[in-house]
């Protein structure tokens, strides 16, 4: 609730060299809604802030080729995927130990 804007404005002007187009935006979002109602139906856990990036990932290349990707954006969103997971392992096992002294 608190970061939404610069979630909204990174995804939305930074991911590509040219502006989103109201295509592109409608593309990205159709193909992020089946993404994540085929996920929903086999019950896997999926990010629905990874699944639209990487759907106006793909029309921006769509569009204009990789050159039309910002190449330092597309860094730091696979870095933050990359990383993600396994900081969170291992903040919940830290989380979970300190608690349970107090349990």
């Amino acid at each position: 609730m608190i970061g939404w804007k610069r979630i909204v404005v990174t995804i939305g002007e930074k991911i590509g060299k040219s502006h989103l187009t109201y295509a592109q935006g409608a593309s990205a979002e159709l193909c992020a809604a089946a993404t994540i109602g085929v996920s929903s139906a086999f019950a896997l856990p999926v990010s629905t802030t990874h699944v639209l990036s990487s759907g106006i990932a793909g029309t921006m290349v769509a569009q204009g080729g990789v050159t039309n990707l910002r190449k330092k954006t597309i860094t730091n969103i696979a870095l933050a995927w990359l990383l993600t997971l396994p900081v969170t392992m291992v903040l919940s096992a830290l989380l979970f130990f300190l608690f349970r002294l107090f349990a």
